[in-house]
């Protein structure tokens, strides 16, 4: 995935533990607004989730920003 939407992937993370804790699950809707205005990122980060992991449509926001920073550094 590119810089920008891994970045914006763990900062969402980081907003939802903040609000909710540890435990809270989202799915890669989170990190797009509710109208579907850049199809292309979308489709790779939903490639990225359910092609290349085979994700559950909700996981947890601790996992998701592992995997994210491990494919970073």
């Amino acid at each position: 995935m590119n810089p920008n939407i891994q970045q914006k992937i763990i900062n969402v993370c980081d907003e939802k533990i903040a609000k909710k804790g540890p435990n809270v699950g989202l799915s890669f809707y989170a990190f797009f607004a509710n109208k579907n205005d850049n199809p292309e990122l979308l489709m790779e980060v939903a490639k990225w989730w359910i092609l290349t992991h085979k994700l559950d449509h909700f996981e947890k926001a601790t996992k998701i920003k592992a995997m994210v920073q491990s494919e970073i550094q």
